[in-house]
């Protein structure tokens, strides 16, 4: 039986004890990156505190904002 490529991906993260909590976490921040979830959501099916989850991304060098590039840049600039 072959294994799913994301579940190889999953196989790899040194986050969490089973490999469907690695995959949930893959499936939240696709959805968080792509906006389609907030954090607060996101943490809620991490089933995590809100602060504890932004370590995590924070931990993964993981880079979240819902500013727009050009509202980074100028933030950036302040």
């Amino acid at each position: 039986m072959q294994i799913s490529p994301l579940r190889e991906i999953a196989n790899e993260l040194p986050f969490f004890k089973t490999v469907d909590d690695r995959e949930k976490l893959l499936g939240v921040i696709g959805a968080l990156v792509l906006r389609r979830i907030s954090l607060s959501k996101a943490s809620e099916i991490m089933g995590m505190e809100r602060e504890r989850f932004l370590g995590l991304l924070d931990g993964m060098k993981l880079g979240y904002s819902y500013l727009e590039d050009q509202d980074v840049e100028m933030e950036r600039k302040w």
